[in-house]
């Protein structure tokens, strides 16, 4: 019986080998936007993982669309510099497709590092500056509200787009994704509990998906295409009167007729208020409802970490490809473990064709 998991998949232009997708997760380990040597010593091992596509950390179209001081950005020539000495780096090693996710933090941007506490930097503060949003609501109470982005603004953010989506192809990254789910920039922008502007872009959910949809024509019209361009997005703000699955759907369809190769469902990261029913593939039901609606590849995220269950998905048609990520840092060694439990082979570094255990003879292939 074919499996699933370990069958290759078209996104776009770009063929992968297989359908597990290493998802974007941040670092906070970037010196002035530029990544460091901790970003290829952890870029370069999961490139050595046997996943189908290696997604890049949320990455900052702008410094003042940084999560922390600490995030990478692709905003001048020096982060698209550190960000090519890493890509090539890996590439010489890894045949493995590179994907990079551009992001705007918008409210949520000048924190502090996760494990300093994350809270908000004011702007008076070292490493801390003024947020930006869609409306001057903040996203604790407790924090300096955001300024409100006027039209020149949303002008400067969406070009900040388009330009880091330039650097990417010159750095020759295989597909890029705009962030706009867990509470980010365009992700405000989508949810009434954060947007409450009174202009063309708040009210209606027309209005409120025109700047992200504006973001993504501007993005697809820059990049050469053949570059898939996906999107990730929230199925749900998990609040009451926030953004929803309905929505999604919605947004998702407008998506695919302006040309996007793909679409990543997770939940969740727009309001403290929120509510998350955690257990094993809680959000896979959000992926099932966009699978429903659009023909573009649908990824299924969030506690999908046993290998059958990975299968089943896939099976049922729930999604298209599975993307993993703290399951694959605490085991960097993920799709190896499952293609032995399926019984099919893999493609390992040459330097590691001898690591298969004796019980695993046909695992890999070289």
């Amino acid at each position: 019986m074919t499996c699933r998991l370990f069958t290759p998949i078209r996104i776009g232009a770009l063929e992968l080998a297989n359908r597990i997708v290493i998802a974007p997760m941040c670092q906070y380990s970037a010196e002035d936007g530029c990544m460091t040597d901790w970003h290829l010593i952890h870029l370069g091992h999961l490139a050595l993982s046997g996943a189908g596509l290696l997604t890049i950390e949320a990455t900052a179209v702008t410094p003042e669309g940084r999560i922390t001081y600490a995030d990478v950005g692709l905003y001048s020539d020096a982060c698209e510099a550190a960000l090519g000495r890493t890509v090539e780096a890996v590439r010489r090693w890894s045949d493995m497709p590179i994907a990079i996710q551009l992001a705007h933090a918008g409210r949520k941007a000048s924190t502090e590092v996760p494990w300093q506490g994350g809270a908000q930097l004011p702007p008076e503060q070292p490493n801390g500056w003024r947020t930006e949003a869609p409306s001057a609501i903040p996203y604790l109470e407790r924090d300096v509200p955001p300024t409100a982005l006027d039209r020149d603004g949303l002008a400067r953010v969406r070009d900040a787009f388009v330009a880091a989506a330039r650097r990417a192809v010159r750095v020759g990254l295989n597909a890029i994704q705009l962030h706009a789910a867990h509470g980010y920039l365009l992700h405000q922008f989508l949810s009434p509990l954060s947007n409450q502007r009174t202009d063309e872009y708040g009210g209606s959910l027309a209005n409120r998906m025109r700047f992200p949809l504006e973001v993504f024509d501007a993005v697809r019209e820059a990049v050469p295409p053949e570059l898939p361009v996906t999107v990730r997005v929230s199925g749900t703000d998990w609040a009451p009167n926030g953004w929803d699955i309905e929505q999604t759907v919605e947004l998702a369809q407008a998506l695919e007729a302006r040309g996007c190769s793909g679409i990543h469902v997770s939940s969740g990261g727009l309001t403290p208020a929120q509510q998350i029913p955690l257990g094993p593939g809680y959000q896979v039901p959000l992926a099932r409802a966009v699978k429903a609606a659009v023909k573009m590849p649908v990824v299924a995220v969030g506690l999908i970490t046993d290998f059958d269950h990975a299968e089943s998905i896939l099976v049922a048609g729930d999604a298209d490809l599975i993307a993993i990520a703290r399951a694959i840092l605490y085991d960097p060694r993920w799709p190896w473990h499952a293609a032995a439990h399926f019984g099919v082979s893999i493609k390992p570094p040459k330097q590691y064709s001898r690591a298969a255990p004796a019980r695993y003879s046909g695992l890999f292939r070289l």
